[in-house]
């Protein structure tokens, strides 16, 4: 009876194991279909052209095995260097030995 009842519990918190998942909208980052969706209102040539070249950009990064977020980070890394400048020198902690 123990172990029935554990699998019940396990088969009630299934949805928590995919809750971290990213959001896909068929093979691509659900935010790939932000300019979809623009083009239902505002169907123009450049809007088509725009939601392509989003499409390709996600498609190229999937392609790397980089999401979107880890893209945007790395893209930043190679902008302004491996050294982030968040804090003033004077302002840095600076280890001190007590012992």
């Amino acid at each position: 009876m123990g172990q029935r009842e554990d699998t019940e519990e396990e088969r009630a918190n299934w949805h928590w194991r995919n809750s971290m998942r990213p959001v896909r909208f068929f093979a691509f980052d659900a935010r790939c279909a932000i300019p979809w969706f623009i083009l239902l209102f505002h169907f123009r040539v450049s809007t088509v052209i725009l939601a392509i070249v989003f499409t390709i950009i996600f498609y190229m990064l999937e392609r790397r095995g980089l999401t979107f977020d880890a893209a945007l980070r790395t893209f930043r890394t190679w902008f302004l260097g491996q050294r982030r400048y968040g804090w003033l020198p004077m302002n840095r902690k600076r280890m001190i030995d007590f012992g």
